[in-house]
C-alpha cells in the first residue's frame, strides 16, 4: 500500500481502534473515512508527497494492525475512501 494512503488510513483509523460495538464501529469508520476523504480533497500534491516520507506513529501502527485483523472494517473503510484517494494520487502523479 502506498505510504501516503497508509498514512491517511492510519491517522483516520485511530478513531476506529477503540470501538467495541458494531454500531459504534460503523459510525467511527464512517467518521474516519470522511476525514481521509477531506484530507485528500483539501491537500495539495506537495503536501501528500511530503506525508509519504513521514514514519507512522505508534497509534497509527495500532490502527493498521486493527484494520489487518478486521477484514470487514478494512473492506468498509477502503470501499468508502478508494475513489477519492486513488483519483488524487493519479492527479498528483503518485501512481501510473
Amino acid at each position: 500500500m502506498s505510504r501516503s494512503i497508509r498514512l491517511a488510513t492510519l491517522a483516520s483509523a485511530l478513531i476506529v481502534v477503540g470501538a467495541t460495538a458494531v454500531h459504534a464501529q460503523g459510525m467511527l469508520l464512517d467518521f474516519a473515512a470522511d476525514k481521509v476523504i477531506k484530507k485528500f480533497t483539501t491537500s495539495t500534491c506537495e503536501e501528500l508527497k511530503a506525508m509519504k516520507s513521514e514514519p507512522p506513529s505508534e497509534k497509527e501502527k495500532l490502527a493498521i494492525d486493527f484494520l489487518h485483523a478486521d477484514s470487514q472494517a478494512r473492506k468498509d473503510f477502503i470501499d468508502k475512501v478508494a475513489a477519492t484517494v486513488m483519483n488524487k494520487m493519479f492527479e498528483c502523479g503518485m501512481i501510473p
